[in-house]
């Protein structure tokens, strides 16, 4: 299977360039969503983060309160190298396992930390979606509401986006209109098609 890992810092767009591929009929593996379904009630890691941080870091109805977990972690660095030392393990099992029973001509593994935790491993190809920091912080208070100061933290804990842009392999500049970047990603998965059809004939 030939893998595409999008990545890109929090506001940068991935999702909507993600959505751009999965239109094009490419599978995607997410990230974000294997990191919600190893906490999802009833988990040993959702039970090891209550009893951990206690269980106000639970909603009501029993699901984690991530809004609430944010606050911590981004603040607190020792709490933030715990948490991470128990989730990534699990997501990146979680990923293998989708990434292995993929179906399409090449898959794309999101991960807004695709190089900060050893995910890069997984992909044969890096794309990375940039934008300046001041776009991330405007978009991501657009959509999340919250505050200047978290989204900042949140940035600072991610790779800087010199480091980012060093370890691509290709560029989403996501500061252009939708149907420019639509095409943009027309272009590169034209490109995708052809590397994993050379791969699979090897």
């Amino acid at each position: 299977m030939f893998v595409v890992g999008l990545t890109g810092g929090i506001g940068s767009g991935k999702s909507t360039v993600a959505e751009m591929f999965a239109a094009l009929e490419v599978e995607l593996v997410d990230a974000d969503i294997a990191a919600r379904e190893v906490v999802a009630p009833g988990t040993p890691a959702l039970a090891e983060i209550a009893k951990h941080f206690g269980s106000e870091i639970l909603l009501s109805d029993g699901d984690l309160d991530r809004g609430a977990l944010r606050q911590v972690i981004f603040h607190q660095e020792k709490e933030r190298h715990w948490l991470e030392e128990l989730l990534h393990p699990l997501i990146r099992k979680w990923l293998i396992q989708k990434i292995s029973s993929s179906r399409t001509a090449y898959c794309l593994l999101v991960s807004p930390l695709l190089l900060e935790t050893g995910q890069a491993e997984l992909v044969d190809r890096i794309l990375v979606v940039d934008v300046s920091i001041d776009t991330q912080i405007a978009r991501t208070l657009a959509r999340d509401g919250g505050k200047e100061r978290t989204v900042r933290a949140i940035i600072a804990s991610q790779i800087g986006r010199s480091q980012r842009l060093e370890h691509a392999d290709d560029i989403i500049d996501n500061e252009m209109p939708r149907e420019p970047l639509r095409q943009r990603v027309e272009k590169l998965h034209q490109g995708y098609l052809r590397i994993a059809r050379a791969k699979k004939r090897q």
